[in-house]
């Protein structure tokens, strides 16, 4: 026996062709997000000698319009906090210990 074929056409590219980013535009970008990580590391940087050794491997979301930080030992968990509190700002993340990064390679 052989198998039908589907009749459908397959479809290649964008799901939205019309909505293209400009070079310049994702350069823009780029560089809005790494100025918002440099203010969120600066206040983490400050704090994290403190919950080093109490906090280790513990999770900071950090938000810094009003440079106030939650911690938590769930990552959701203390991202729920902080939006509790900062419904629509954006946060980030950071893992208390040596390097401040979230996760393993």
């Amino acid at each position: 026996m052989t198998e039908a074929k589907s009749p459908r056409a397959v479809r290649r590219g964008r799901i939205f062709p019309e909505i293209q980013w400009t070079e310049n535009h994702k350069a823009q970008w780029k560089a809005e997000r790494q100025a918002f990580k440099e203010r969120c590391q600066s206040i983490f940087e400050q704090v994290q000698p403190q919950f080093i050794k109490t906090h280790y491997n513990w999770y900071m979301a950090v938000e810094p319009e009003s440079e106030k930080y939650f911690i938590d030992q769930d990552a959701l968990v203390v991202a729920d906090k902080a939006h509790e509190e900062y419904p629509n700002a954006k946060l980030h993340v950071f893992c208390i210990n040596e390097t401040g990064v979230c996760g393993r390679i």
